[in-house]
């Protein structure tokens, strides 16, 4: 069934209210911490105040006689026993040498490197016992000096070395591209727009923390692990194979409701592991709630990029090559993604929405004493868009055009597209979305609304960005080759019960986006039966068949594609069936709206008869069917989804003090087929938020000397607020998927794509007639401020930036 058949479907494209909602808002939703399971005891982690010392001594003696003391370990009680934490994704190096790969023990063993490194693990019957015993922990550490930020790791600063395997403490130099192809392009062009920019290292924060319980049955020698996780088969095989060596078979992971992951729940992470080890050594449940101050200090933080960026022109502003060079923070140890994210994920992405034929990018990438660094929202593309669709407004400005204008002279128009950078793009519309985007912005009213601002002492800025997104990574042996250690398909089952309803068990998981809801509509449109009726069942290793979970805006196309597969072949089988109870051949049934029918005829029957017929079959093909309606099917991508669109953002900026307003904020998305818009319309506005969030106001910050994490609270970092934000006006155009049979494209992390460069861009478009040329992100009042201050500069200094504002036509505004 093609994409243009498929969105012709009933439920497709409506906007049904959410099924799952009415248990989060009346409480009923199941969270990791809502489980309590019996014999459970409570586990608090001692973490290294440290961000790099050598451990000389732990002493647990006192600790251990504590009141509700039940164990104690530590990294030599571990030391031999298990493995450490896999690194998922190999990069090698440009002459194919592999990345250095240093051990990540579960806990610490003979050093930390970093604030909130695991120490020791500390078991008692109640979580403020545990608290007390910890406290009573005494370590004795020799302080080692520490290396913060990308540069001091390029420097070699003070001769820290963070593991032996990294003696200069770089993981990986990677490349893409043709490097003297592109310089030689660059030394003919007649105009190079450079930049040098700073993408903020973020926390990620979700509602809900880190939440895990481990347990073990000694009568069939299983362990079960309740976690807070996007991908529990992932986590599972992750734990099984390469850390603990158990039979996958008896280990059981368990995702309940999640509140909210954005990449940080994808990883299997050291508290996991110890709890599941350690509920065998005691022959206990143990329970972890991870606490914020925890979630601060160790869940993988995202971004951390510092990058230069070139863009050699021609005469008219016509893009000829791309130079990149991006030190990438990966923190003290390699997460489960890590290294995919500054590399595979972000280069890629670097031609964006335009023809520039050829593109060369560098990545080098640091070890650092910081808490590691892995995919967030986006992972990779909002890096790589913010770096290319700030060039690009730059590069307009010094060419004397307009944001709008320069990006329409370099859209793509013909696809596929094969781009220099390794991806195909299979379809899209560029000029659609930016003219739909144009006109909901009402650009045309941009001058008289400057004016006004004016007049009441304001600054008025407007700022664009053109975004494309790959997601839904794939296709498996490409990512294999690529350096993917896993496989990226995804597995749907459809169970259809006597009655005709159905039960859909899928390896996706729902952190958030809708699943049940969006996944009901799928299989109801497409069995023509009452969305009520399709039960959705995911996040657990011991009902679900297999799957590789929730990232990468990989759930709808990737996971929805292998329930319609699944779903091929409940329609395969309901047709012979069909067949046999209407004497026909199954040549010549027809499925539709919820019957079966014979062609030339008038003979029809529902599915639900068929559903009942199979499970008794009393008058049925036994010879050639056997019972039941019971169909799984694994679906391998061939290719990316490619979503995009154009942002506009409009600013208002006090320039006394710095602050930024944000009055208006368009959004237009190409999502290709879309099931449910309320639910993509949702998704989009969080995306912003987060995007803006960062633009804003974001910044985790550590000590440059102590390696002290100085944002480690509400205190200190800013999070975006509802009141911090217009409505945002949304629209989307479509150009369905060519290859996947639902013709969609993700959408749950273009909006924290696109929007942190669209506003940046409106900033110091509002900026320039005070001088200001750059600054990095966040906009915060201070920073702003000082920009303002260092940019107002005298006639005998550098001119002022002509301004980036595109009027109706294409041109700055004098």
């Amino acid at each position: 069934m093609g994409a243009p058949d498929f969105a012709k479907l009933p439920h497709i494209g409506e906007a049904l209210k959410r099924k799952e909602d009415y248990r989060f808002l009346t409480g009923a939703g199941q969270y990791t911490d809502d489980v309590n399971l019996a014999n459970q005891c409570h586990a608090v982690f001692l973490r290294s105040p440290h961000a790099h010392a050598a451990i000389k001594s732990i002493d647990t003696a006192a600790a251990s006689k504590m009141p509700g003391v039940v164990g104690i370990f530590s990294g030599k009680d571990i030391d031999g026993k298990m493995g450490g934490l896999p690194c998922g994704w190999l990069i090698n190096n440009p002459d194919g040498t592999p990345m250095k790969e240093p051990p990540h023990p579960v806990l610490a063993i003979g050093k930390v490197r970093y604030v909130g490194d695991h120490v020791a693990m500390v078991v008692a019957d109640t979580v403020e016992q545990a608290k007390n015993a910890a406290e009573a922990i005494e370590v004795d550490y020799e302080v080692l000096p520490a290396l913060v930020s990308v540069a001091d790791a390029a420097k070699k600063a003070g001769g820290v070395t963070l593991h032996d395997a990294a003696p200069d403490n770089q993981c990986y130099k990677w490349a893409l591209g043709d490097k003297a192809q592109v310089d030689a392009v660059f030394a003919k062009a007649a105009h190079v727009t450079k930049l040098d920019l700073v993408n903020n290292r973020l926390v990620p924060n979700a509602m809900e923390p880190r939440v895990a319980i481990g347990s073990y049955s000694r009568a069939n020698d299983e362990y079960t692990l309740y976690v807070a996780n996007q991908n529990p088969h992932v986590e599972r095989l992750l734990m099984t194979a390469f850390v603990l060596g158990l039979p996958e078979h008896k280990v059981r992971v368990i995702a309940p409701d999640v509140g909210g992951g954005f990449g940080s729940k994808i990883f299997l992470y050291a508290e996991d592991v110890a709890l599941t080890w350690a509920a065998k050594q005691l022959n206990r449940s143990i329970k972890w709630t991870g606490e914020r101050s925890e979630a601060f200090l160790s869940d993988a933080h995202g971004r951390d990029h510092v990058s230069h960026a070139e863009m050699a022109m021609d005469k008219d502003g016509k893009f000829l090559a791309l130079r990149v060079h991006t030190d990438a923070n990966l923190g003290a140890y390699l997460s489960t993604f890590s290294t995919a994210v500054p590399t595979i994920l972000y280069a890629t992405l670097l031609a964006g929405q335009y023809t520039t034929p050829q593109i060369y990018v560098e990545v080098d990438a640091w070890f650092t004493n910081t808490a590691p660094v892995d995919a967030y929202r986006g992972a990779g593309r909002p890096e790589a868009t913010y770096l290319l669709e700030r060039l690009v407004s730059r590069c307009a400005w010094e060419m004397g055009l307009g944001q709008d204008e320069i990006r329409k002279r370099n859209f793509i128009t013909e696809f596929p597209y094969q781009t220099p950078v390794a991806l195909q793009y299979d379809t899209g519309d560029f000029h659609a979305s930016m003219d739909k985007a144009k006109a909901l912005a009402e650009v045309a009213g941009f001058a008289e609304r400057k004016k006004a601002s004016e007049a009441k002492g304001q600054l008025r800025g407007i700022g664009y960005s053109s975004y494309i997104e790959a997601c839904g990574i794939a296709p498996s042996n490409i990512a294999g080759a690529l350096g993917a250690r896993a496989g990226l398909f995804e597995c749907g089952e459809i169970r259809v019960h006597p009655t005709g309803s159905v039960t859909v068990f899928t390896g996706s998981h729902s952190h958030g986006q809708g699943h049940e809801t969006t996944f009901a509509q799928v299989v109801a449109a497409r069995l023509g039966i009452p969305v009520e009726n399709v039960d959705v069942v995911h996040g657990d290793t011991g009902r679900v068949p297999f799957g590789m979970g929730t990232y990468g805006s990989r759930s709808i196309s990737v996971g929805g594609a292998a329930i319609m597969k699944a779903l091929d072949k409940i329609e395969t089988k309901a047709k012979k069936i069909a067949a046999h109870l209407m004497e026909a051949s199954d040549a010549d049934v027809e499925f539709a709206n919820g019957e079966f029918t014979v062609k030339g005829t008038d003979k029809k029957i529902p599915f639900g008869q068929v559903a009942l017929t199979a499970y008794v079959p009393h008058n049925y093909p036994l010879d050639k069917l056997e019972p039941g309606l019971d169909e799984t099917a694994f679906y391998d991508p061939t290719n990316f989804t490619f979503p995009g669109g154009t942002y506009i953002c409009e600013v208002e900026v006090d320039k006394d003090t710095g602050e930024v307003r944000v009055d208006r904020f368009t959004a237009v998305d190409d999502f290709g087929t879309i099931i449910n818009p309320m639910i993509v319309e949702g998704q989009v506005h969080g995306g912003i938020v987060q995007g803006l969030g960062q633009a804003l106001m974001e910044n985790c910050v550590y000590d440059n000397e102590s390696g002290q994490l100085l944002t480690g609270s509400f205190m200190d970092y800013a999070m975006p607020r509802a009141d911090d934000f217009p409505m945002f006006k949304l629209d989307t155009t479509c150009t369905p998927c060519t290859h996947n049979p639902l013709g969609t494209k993700g959408c749950g992390e273009a909006g924290a794509i696109g929007s942190p460069p669209a506003l940046i861009n409106a900033v110091l478009d509002a900026l320039a007639p005070l001088g200001v040329k750059d600054f990095d992100m966040p906009a915060s009042p201070h920073r702003v401020w000082e920009a303002i201050r260092k940019g107002s500069v005298s006639p005998t200094q550098e001119p002022q930036q002509a301004p980036l504002t595109a009027s109706t036509q294409g041109r700055p505004t004098p």
